[in-house]
C-alpha cells in the first residue's frame, strides 16, 4: 500500500508575492527603453563633441585668417606698397623659378621703358623732324605699359601658378600676347611712335649722334630681350596649362563663381 501524502490541489506554484496583474513583457520593455536611452545618451555626447572639434577648429582658422592678414601686409610695390607680393610665400616650390624669371623680366621692361624714353630725349634733342612726339609717346609707356602689364599679365600668371585656376592663365595669355605684339611693334623704332627702335637708331647713327644711337641701341637690346624671354616662358605656360587640363569652360566656371561672389559680399571676398 502506497503511503505518500497526497498533494494539495488547492496549492499554488506561482509565489503568493508576485504581482497577479504585472503586464509579463514589462521587463524587457525596460531594458529596451535602457538600451535606447544610453543609444541616445551616447549620440548626443558624440554629437557635443563634434561640436567642441568644429568650434575649436574655427576658432584656429579664425586665429590663422587675422594671423595672414596681419603678416600680409601690403610689400610692393617697397617705395609706396599697393599690394602683396611674395613669391617665397605665395607661390609652389617648383614654379618659383619660373616665377622669379618672369619677374625679372618684368623689371627688364621697366627698365627698357626708362632707356626708351631717355633716348627719346636724345633724339629730340639730336634734332629729329618726329623727336618731341617720340617724347611724348615714350613718357606715357613708362605709366601706361609699366602698370597695365603688371596687372594684365604679370599678376595674373603670379595669381594663376598660386591658385592654379584656368581663368587666370586665360588672362595671361591673351594680354600677354598684345604684349609680344607690342614688343615687336617698339623694337621696330618707327619714328614718331615713341620707340627708339631700329629705325630711330639706324637715323641716329648715320646721322652721328652716337650718344643718340647707342641709348637707342640699349632700348632696342632691351625690347627683344624682354619679349625673347617673354616668348620662351609663353609656350612654357602654355604647355603646363594644357598638362593640368585646364579647359575654357574651366574659365568660364570661374568667371562666374567669381561674379556670384561679388554679388553676395559685395566685392568684399578675398582679393585675387
Amino acid at each position: 500500500m502506497n503511503n505518500a501524502p497526497l498533494e494539495n490541489p488547492f496549492a499554488s506554484t506561482d509565489s503568493l508575492d508576485k504581482n497577479p496583474f504585472e503586464d509579463p513583457g514589462a521587463s524587457t520593455h525596460s531594458a529596451s527603453t535602457s538600451a535606447y536611452d544610453a543609444s541616445v545618451a551616447a549620440r548626443e555626447a558624440e554629437l557635443r563633441r563634434r561640436e567642441e572639434e568644429l568650434n575649436a577648429r574655427a576658432r584656429e582658422l579664425s586665429q590663422q585668417q587675422e594671423y595672414m592678414q596681419r603678416r600680409r601686409k601690403n610689400n610692393w610695390p617697397k617705395f609706396f606698397p599697393l599690394i602683396y607680393h611674395d613669391i617665397d610665400d605665395e607661390i609652389p616650390a617648383d614654379s618659383r623659378p619660373l616665377m622669379y624669371h618672369l619677374y625679372y623680366l618684368w623689371l627688364i621692361l621697366a627698365a627698357t621703358l626708362i632707356v626708351n624714353m631717355i633716348a627719346c630725349i636724345f633724339i629730340l634733342v639730336s634734332g629729329a623732324s618726329d623727336g618731341g612726339k617720340d617724347l611724348g609717346s615714350s613718357i606715357g609707356y613708362i605709366f601706361v605699359i609699366g602698370a597695365l602689364s603688371f596687372l594684365l599679365w604679370y599678376r595674373p600668371i603670379y595669381n594663376a601658378y598660386m591658385k592654379e585656376q584656368a581663368l587666370y592663365y586665360y588672362f595671361y595669355f591673351f594680354f600677354c600676347g598684345w604684349h609680344l605684339v607690342f614688343s615687336i611693334y617698339m623694337i621696330i623704332g618707327i619714328p614718331a611712335t615713341g620707340s627708339a627702335g631700329f629705325i630711330n637708331m639706324i637715323q641716329m647713327y648715320v646721322n652721328g649722334h652716337i650718344a643718340a644711337g647707342v641709348l637707342a641701341t640699349i632700348a632696342t637690346a632691351g625690347w627683344i630681350f624682354q619679349g625673347l624671354g617673354n616668348l620662351f616662358y609663353y609656350r612654357q605656360i602654355w604647355m603646363h596649362h594644357n598638362a593640368q587640363g585646364h579647359t575654357f569652360d574651366n574659365a568660364k566656371s570661374e568667371l562666374a563663381t567669381h561674379w556670384a561672389k561679388r554679388q553676395l559680399f559685395g566685392g568684399r571676398s578675398n582679393p585675387s
